[in-house]
């Protein structure tokens, strides 16, 4: 397992920035895109708790693994930011086969 990303104080600018560093530090992808969907999420009551996330991770780490296997790993890698941060995250999670199949 990689090191971790510190998680010290959440500036909301930085996080995609933090996310994308956390994930590749952990999972070493072949591509990774990381979106902040916050803006078209303003006004909704948990944003207060984070931004919206969406997470595009394709690595071979995920190969013999189910999806809920590999949404729990990259869940885990993110836990500094879950509980302040993050308050919704859209994964999507591919070993670079399916990556190539789904293009």
């Amino acid at each position: 397992m990689a090191d971790q990303v510190p998680a010290e104080g959440v500036d909301a600018a930085a996080l995609p920035a933090r996310i994308e560093a956390q994930l590749r530090n952990r999972f070493t992808p072949v591509h990774l895109a990381v979106q902040n969907e916050s803006a078209a999420h303003a006004g909704h009551a948990g944003t207060q708790a984070g931004g919206h996330f969406r997470v595009l991770i394709v690595s071979q780490d995920f190969a013999g693994q189910t999806r809920i296997a590999r949404h729990r790993r990259i869940y885990e890698a993110l836990q500094p930011w879950m509980q302040q941060g993050i308050h919704a995250l859209a994964i999507r999670a591919l070993t670079p086969e399916e990556f190539s199949a789904a293009s």
